[in-house]
């Protein structure tokens, strides 16, 4: 499950939404919502993505968190190194190679670095 696809789920779970009822209403299959909340769909289109909010009446700051887990919830990365250091290279293969295997409080503490070191000043 991708975070967009977690969100999209709970959003569902709030309003007491099935999946066939919300595919009705954005207009495509209850088999790609599922998949789309599952991860087996990548990151929903820009439409697509309005739809959703639109279904939802999801405005402003929601409607910007929204899409940043839509940008966040592609499940099949790739991550580009080149020209980056070799640390950098080992650490994408490493990550790349075992995240499978990673418990998931490791996975939760990677994450929490990685966003402290993101965040602005």
């Amino acid at each position: 499950m991708t975070p967009f696809g977690r969100r999209m789920r709970e959003m569902r779970a709030e309003r007491g939404v099935t999946l066939k009822q919300m595919a009705e209403g954005v207009g495509v299959s209850a088999a790609y919502l599922s998949a789309l909340e599952h991860g087996k769909r990548g990151q929903p289109t820009f439409i697509m993505l309005q739809r959703i909010m639109a279904y939802f009446n999801v405005i402003w700051d929601d409607a910007e968190a929204l899409r940043a887990l839509a940008e966040l919830s592609d499940p099949r990365v790739v991550v580009d190194t080149a020209g980056l250091t070799p640390e950098a290279t080992e650490l994408a293969n490493l990550l790349a190679r075992e995240i499978a295997t990673l418990p998931p409080e490791a996975v939760a503490e990677l994450l929490g670095r990685l966003k402290i070191l993101r965040r602005p000043g």
